[in-house]
């Protein structure tokens, strides 16, 4: 599967192929988690038994394993929320072609079994994640588009605090290493869901623990070393050698 990317001149710039994007963003759940009002956890404990198209049996704990596997949640995207939507409405509602859905769901469900394969094997757990495809406007061709597998887009728990959270006596809460816990953090002080709500400002140790997960994050998947540009990079010439590299200059 092709992404869009087509140069990188500097962290701040990437060029890449345009693409009508598809409406729908791919959103695969390996837990039974999360906080936001779309998250299959705030649903199933709300009482919803059909989620996306998917039966959900009783009986199951927050942060359980799904037993019925990876899942495939798709949500609408939309400038005022996101609405949970089964495949079979979002192509009966002409948003994408049959053939389309079953192309891209094929990718998203390999796409999501690679990143967890991945990041157990650095130690992690990939709970969940979100996929963005889209048709390029010059070839037709569907591509990956957007960010992938980053701690914006993905939950991570760490893979050996996992048994013991969920086990006998433990808090049912393995540790994590993603922005859950800022969500949280705004989620106690107001609805950061409501467009008319004035949000706090988050303290400086707030976003510096944040930051220090993200690159803790990197380097332990990548196993590189995150390093910071030593000069300031100019946008401008960047973006000039981003277009001359593509032919477009």
């Amino acid at each position: 599967l092709e992404n869009e990317v087509l140069a990188q001149k500097a962290p701040n710039v990437t060029m890449g192929r345009k693409c009508q994007t598809f409406p729908i963003e791919f959103v695969m759940r390996g837990y039974l988690t999360g906080s936001t009002g779309t998250s299959i956890a705030k649903n199933y404990f709300a009482g919803v038994r059909k989620y996306c198209g998917h039966d959900l049996p009783d009986g199951l704990r927050k942060n359980q394993k799904l037993p019925m596997g990876n899942l495939l949640t798709p949500t609408t995207k939309s400038d005022e929320h996101d609405e949970l939507i089964s495949a079979e409405e979002l192509v009966a509602r002409g948003m994408m072609t049959q053939e389309d859905w079953d192309f891209c769901a094929e990718k998203a469900h390999a796409l999501f079994a690679f990143g967890q394969k991945t990041a157990l094997e650095h130690g992690f757990i990939l709970v969940d994640t979100k996929y963005e495809f889209g048709r390029d406007v010059a070839t037709g061709e569907i591509l990956l588009i957007d960010e992938i597998h980053t701690p914006d887009s993905s939950r991570y728990w760490i893979a050996d605090t996992y048994d013991a959270a969920m086990g006998e006596g433990g808090t049912g809460v393995p540790g994590n290493i993603d922005k859950e816990f800022v969500r949280l953090w705004f989620k106690e002080r107001c609805n950061p869901y409501d467009d008319t709500a004035v949000l706090p400002t988050a303290p400086n140790d707030l976003l510096a623990e944040l930051s220090r997960r993200y690159l803790m994050l990197y380097e332990l998947i990548t196993g590189e070393e995150f390093s910071f540009p030593a000069d300031e990079v100019d946008t401008n010439t960047a973006i000039q050698g981003a277009l001359t590299e593509c032919g477009l200059a």
